[in-house]
């Protein structure tokens, strides 16, 4: 989040709102589609109540931080992956307990709760604070931002290469706690949420990429804050662990098929 922060000026950050018919569609298929998907998962599959919450908490956790860094895998505009992102990010303080509300009052099975203030504690933290201080850096300390870009961004790069592999080394075991019908759950979330976001991102390939992998991107970090707020982070995290190992898997494939197509354009 430092090196977008560093990368981006704070015009090309609001880049997406002057192209409103593209954030009406990002905000349809990322905070209402998959949303409204997952509940008819959990309507239609007679699932565990920890695959329930991790699900739900999922649902209501848009705008991850490493949605700009796969997009970039897809060959995207970096400027519109960035914007969207942290729009996500800005309207999650809101989106997420709203959401996580909708859950609860739907399914007698769940019962979290948490605060607008608590996740805006999170994402503040997270994704808002490191973003910031590259802003300030770019206006005030220009040279040592320069200077330092290209570093941070190779850094940013080697945590996100260490990040896969550790997740695939220590996640795969995870996977036969959740075998059967709640993988199949899963997978399919993780297939329907990149199909929304590719058929609402419209004629333009770009767009397409952008929309369908942050529809995938769930904030698995906020999820997993907000099962330690309800003290049933033990139960959830086979869940969150397989969401995140099969949406990185299918991601990149889709990645690499969006960006061998974009680059033949």
């Amino acid at each position: 989040m430092l090196a977008i922060g560093i990368a981006l000026s704070f015009e090309k950050m609001l880049s997406l709102w002057r192209k409103p018919a593209l954030l009406f569609r990002a905000l349809l298929a990322v905070v209402v589609l998959v949303p409204l998907l997952v509940f008819l998962l959990l309507k239609l599959f007679n699932l565990p109540p920890e695959v329930m919450a991790g699900l739900a908490f999922l649902a209501a956790s848009p705008g991850a931080p490493l949605t700009t860094k796969r997009s970039q895998m897809a060959g995207v505009r970096f400027r519109y992956s960035a914007s969207l992102q942290l729009t996500l990010a800005l309207l999650a303080v809101v989106i997420t307990p709203l959401t996580l509300a909708i859950f609860t009052t739907l399914f007698e099975r769940l019962s979290e709760n948490v605060t607008v203030l608590e996740v805006a504690q999170q994402v503040a933290m997270v994704q808002f604070l490191p973003v910031s201080i590259g802003l300030l850096m770019q206006k005030f300390a220009a040279k040592l931002a320069e200077k330092i870009a290209k570093p941070l961004t190779f850094m940013a790069n080697g945590l996100f290469l260490l990040l896969a592999i550790l997740v695939g080394l220590l996640g795969f075991p995870v996977l036969l706690k959740v075998w059967g019908l709640p993988l199949v759950a899963i997978l399919i979330m993780v297939i329907a949420s990149l199909g929304i976001g590719h058929a609402l991102g419209g004629p333009d390939d770009d767009q397409r990429s952008i929309l369908a992998i942050s529809s995938i991107a769930r904030n698995v970090g906020l999820a997993f804050f907000i099962a330690i707020l309800n003290d049933v982070q033990q139960q959830v995290i086979p869940t969150l662990l397989a969401y995140l190992i099969l949406g990185a898997v299918l991601g990149v494939l889709y990645s690499i098929g969006r960006k061998r197509k974009l680059e033949k354009l």
